[in-house]
């Protein structure tokens, strides 16, 4: 029996579904660090990240006011203020409402009397 064997170069095989995956990755991992470097070197850049510098400083800045401007000292005086007010009111209300619940209770007092009087003389003209 005689073999086929060819002599000749060998053909490499066809690369890999992976391999070509890894080069492409490769390829634009070069490209992402390319660019990355050139925005990192532009002036849009710089001034960006001044900018959020600036805005990182201010808000520290007002938060240090705020802590040290005693805000939470005149949150409570505030709120020790507007309770006293409203005790005040309670009160007021408490006293309206005992006002007008006496003068109810005289008018309810005036219309039974009223009421007693009038059956009283219905009484006495039917005895008659």
């Amino acid at each position: 029996m005689e073999e086929d064997v060819k002599n000749g170069p060998v053909e490499p095989e066809d690369k890999s579904l992976l391999d070509k995956a890894k080069k492409l990755v490769d390829k634009a991992d070069d490209f992402i660090e390319e660019n990355v470097e050139k925005v990192i070197k532009s002036k849009a850049f710089e001034s960006v990240a001044e900018t959020f510098d600036k805005a990182g400083d201010f808000v520290e800045d007002k938060i240090e006011e705020i802590k040290q401007g005693g805000v939470k000292e005149k949150l409570e005086a505030y709120a020790d203020m507007a309770e006293d007010k409203a005790d005040e009111t309670i009160s007021r209300l408490k006293d309206l409402g005992k006002k007008v619940a006496d003068k109810t209770a005289e008018k309810l007092e005036d219309l039974a009397e009223n009421i007693r009087q009038k059956t009283d003389s219905d009484k006495k003209a039917e005895k008659s």
